[in-house]
């Protein structure tokens, strides 16, 4: 059996997610101290106690995210699963960061750090209400760039998210964004729907947060993954700290080829995918992607359990 380790994006979070996992295992609460510690601030409080609005900030959601599916990783280690029994590691978006944690090429302190100056430069990219993001229901990746290449007239529209065969994510100008969802529904698509976010990630408009990112990356530690990422905008593994360095950065205003990484891992002969921390997002995607694969959620005790009883 092939395994690959696999890490949610935004839109994941929970207030309380991970703490069953703190309180079941050392080695998952020493993650929440470590990023505590990292940031200088109790985000652990935040995440397990506090409101749901300022968890989703993306400041905020970005390293505890990552928090939460590295206390899975520990607290699966601590049982007897680790890496050696993985042949990939991926995430969606800011899951990169986790997947690089759980592979060895960041501290989780570097990775909380970075994922804080990640979010904060995400968000002040683009000023509050002029950037809009928007998914699309029922149209391939190619009918979805058509229609955001349509609706742009001049300014910003691009594919953002490419999460399955049917579900593609555009993100650019708000009135850009409001026309693709016409236009999708127009060239028949199911649903076109503004999403509620607090920025358009992963397009054009992102460039002021990637340079951030390129700055903030140079002043980092990156070794090598003990296993390949598969990249989010290349779609396909690579190992070099120089080549993922600038993938990182590359990513804040490319697209996440989400479909096509899941569709090179399965034709690397991955067999089962398992998501690593909050929610179930990533798994509802992949089974409609590479429908021979099993799927597993790793982001309670009771889960562990599962995987350890196989």
């Amino acid at each position: 059996m092939s395994i690959a380790f696999v890490f949610p994006g935004q839109g994941a979070q929970t207030i309380g997610m991970g703490k069953a996992l703190a309180e079941a295992y050392p080695a998952a609460r020493a993650v929440f101290d470590e990023v505590d510690e990292a940031l200088g601030e109790k985000l652990s409080d935040l995440i397990w106690e506090g409101d749901i609005e300022t968890l989703t900030l993306t400041e905020n959601a970005q390293p505890a995210l990552m928090a939460t599916s590295m206390a899975a990783v520990r607290s699966l280690e601590s049982e007897g699963i680790g890496l050696d029994r993985v042949d990939f590691v991926a995430g969606h978006s800011l899951g990169e960061y986790s997947a690089l944690a759980a592979a060895g090429a960041f501290s989780v302190a570097d990775a909380a750090r970075l994922l804080r100056i990640r979010g904060r430069a995400m968000q002040q990219a683009v000023p509050v209400g002029e950037g809009a993001m928007a998914a699309i229901l029922g149209l391939d990746a190619t009918a979805a760039a058509d229609v955001a290449t349509r609706a742009a007239e001049g300014e910003v529209c691009q594919i953002a998210n490419e999460n399955d065969p049917a579900q593609n994510v555009v993100s650019g100008h708000k009135a850009a964004v409001e026309r693709a969802t016409v236009l999708a529904k127009e060239a028949g698509a199911k649903r076109a729907l503004m999403l509620p976010v607090s920025a358009p990630f992963h397009c054009a408009l992102m460039q002021p947060a990637a340079a951030e990112m390129a700055e903030a990356l140079e002043q980092v530690t990156l070794n090598a993954p003990k296993v390949p990422l598969v990249a989010n905008v290349v779609a396909s593994a690579v190992s070099d700290p120089a080549e993922i360095r600038p993938l990182l950065v590359d990513q804040v205003t490319g697209r996440v080829r989400w479909k096509t990484s899941v569709e090179w891992m399965a034709a690397e002969g991955v067999s089962e995918f398992w998501e690593i921390g909050a929610g179930k997002a990533l798994s509802g995607m992949i089974r409609r992607i590479a429908r021979e694969a099993g799927t597993r959620n790793i982001g309670t005790p009771e889960d562990i359990q599962a995987a350890l009883a196989g």
